[in-house]
């Protein structure tokens, strides 16, 4: 690795410029807020993927791939990632900082703690908690209604329900409780979609905690909370500065999950890092249906940014599982629609989809030959990426459609629906032009949660939809495109910070559990203090 001195001084910014966390380092405040006020010099391209499988597709290396390989090219690029959480670390999904020739430095650390931000906003999330429990220990009569829940950075299935306050009334009044992994607390995402201490002060204190006799909201600003949780946020704000495996600079900053919240890295990261590049490359989380449409319909409509183009990246055996997982060409062929339905969903953004071949060792030309063709056969641009194993040098293929892209007029914004339209009109908009279904339900106790949203003035929130990432229904068990299904709504939540409602299908859960055979299993500490076993 390269000192982050050094890094830094790609973008021509000095030691100045940041707060040093050992190898990684934050932009300091001044920095950031000249960043800000200087305004965007570069262009924005988002990389997404297809339906993500067992397989895994690679997203995160495709990405860093893609920014070396640009680099190799002679453009001043970086990349604006999100943070990992310890959930995946330690679950089955392992790590998010790339892999191979193209991953981030130093990954355990990052993976790990990086420079502490979600540690940052658990102990944020939990202070409101427990102002909450300490006004209701003074004054039991304030609150109707709890709503708030604590949070921890950890898949914990038996931390989902819980009662406190056990032990008589010197332990505080007995109730329900729960816990929210960190990456699902509505503190990451207020977080996430803020722009300043201002901003993130304004979101911070509308957060909604709980109701009152009236039924009226109580807020984190009716506790007074809204300065102690900044202060701790203080740090944890600013965008923190990282390496590629080439030394390639990027902004590694916020992580909420986008099959349970939106799923973008922060609105400071990408602001700052248009501010210092030509060309930024960003990524949302799983697939286009989830963090695609999020970061367009809520961080883009949000921030006023644009992408001038979004890369989709899919592979050969992510193919085959969404066309049946058999021996052949015939499941590749199959699956590609799979492909096709997300490739409209970019269309129809008005933005010029362009598909990213993962390349795997397992994979056959012939395998590859096909999947090309087929792509060209929709009359879109398509090239190999093999920056896992050659680093930039195996992505400068995907780097030229991208240039050859961005030399065309910026594609105006284009969203899926009109904030003043209905919530069902929204939901339905989202289902039907982004994941293909028939129709969307809306259950009974939803329509209570709307009508509470609605009477509190929430009514033309945008709308985040918390689904299942392994379909483009609300259904995990169905692969592939799937045709006539309806997508049911089971709850809404307001969440105030960010400014949407999050509208609950499936069984998704707020609070993930661990697998039977945990990654959590294959981590260590040798004697000279280097970590392993960290994918």
């Amino acid at each position: 690795m390269l000192p982050i001195t050094d890094v830094a001084k790609k973008l021509e910014l000095s030691g100045d410029d940041l707060l040093l966390y050992g190898p990684l380092a934050k932009l300091s405040w001044s920095t950031v807020n000249r960043l800000r006020s200087k305004g965007p010099r570069g262009k924005l391209v988002l990389v997404s993927a297809m339906t993500p499988t067992k397989y895994g597709e690679g997203k995160t290396t495709s990405s860093i791939g893609l920014i070396q390989g640009l680099l190799r090219k002679g453009v001043r690029a970086m990349a604006a990632l999100r943070e990992p959480s310890l959930g995946p670390v330690f679950g089955a999904k392992g790590g998010g900082t790339g892999g191979g020739k193209a991953a981030l430095e130093p990954s355990a650390r990052i993976n790990l703690h990086c420079t502490g931000d979600l540690h940052a906003i658990t102990s944020a999330n939990n202070l409101l908690a427990a102002l909450v429990d300490n006004s209701i220990n003074f004054d039991q009569k304030r609150f109707k209604q709890v709503t708030w829940k604590r949070c921890i950075d950890m898949n914990d299935r038996f931390l989902r329900n819980t009662v406190i306050g056990l032990g008589g009334t010197a332990n505080g009044v007995p109730r329900e409780d729960g816990f929210d992994i960190t990456a699902a607390s509505q503190v990451m995402a207020t977080l996430c979609l803020s722009d300043g201490v201002k901003d993130l002060k304004a979101r911070l204190a509308r957060l909604i905690v709980g109701v009152d006799k009236d039924n009226k909201p109580i807020t984190a600003g009716d506790l007074n909370a809204t300065g102690a949780m900044a202060a701790l946020l203080g740090d944890a704000l600013l965008p923190n500065l990282a390496q590629t495996t080439e030394g390639a600079p990027a902004l590694v900053h916020g992580g909420p999950f986008a099959n349970i919240a939106h799923g973008c890295n922060s609105v400071m990261a990408t602001k700052s890092a248009l501010a210092l590049a030509d060309v930024v490359v960003t990524e949302a989380g799983f697939a286009f249906d989830l963090g695609g449409e999020k970061f367009l319909d809520l961080k883009c409509r949000m921030s006023g940014l644009w992408p001038h183009a979004v890369v989709l990246v899919l592979t050969a055996r992510a193919l085959r599982a969404h066309g049946g997982d058999q021996p052949g060409l015939d499941s590749i062929e199959k699956g590609f629609a799979n492909v096709r339905r997300h490739l409209a969903s970019i269309k129809g953004f008005g933005l010029p989809p362009i598909l990213a071949l993962n390349v795997f060792a397992s994979d056959t030309e012939e395998e590859l030959a096909l999947v090309e063709k087929l792509a060209k056969a929709e009359g879109v641009q398509i090239a190999r990426n093999d920056g896992f194993v050659k680093g930039g040098a195996g992505s400068e293929a995907i780097a030229e459609v991208v240039l050859a892209q961005l030399k065309a007029e910026a594609p105006k914004p284009k969203f899926t629906y009109e904030l003043d339209a209905p919530f069902a009109d929204k939901v339905r908009a989202i289902a039907t032009k982004v994941y293909g279904a028939k129709d969307v339900e809306i259950t009974a106790e939803a329509k209570k949660d709307l009508e509470r949203a609605a009477a509190w003035g929430f009514g033309n929130w945008p709308v985040c939809m918390a689904k299942t990432h392994l379909s483009l229904s609300d259904d995990p068990a169905k692969p592939g495109a799937p045709e006539g299904f309806t997508v049911t709504v089971r709850q809404v939540r307001a969440s105030a910070g960010a400014g949407f409602l999050l509208a609950l299908t499936g069984e998704i859960l707020t609070m993930p559990g661990l697998p039977k055979m945990p990654a959590a299993y294959g981590l260590d500490l040798t004697e000279a203090g280097e970590v392993t076993g960290v994918h």
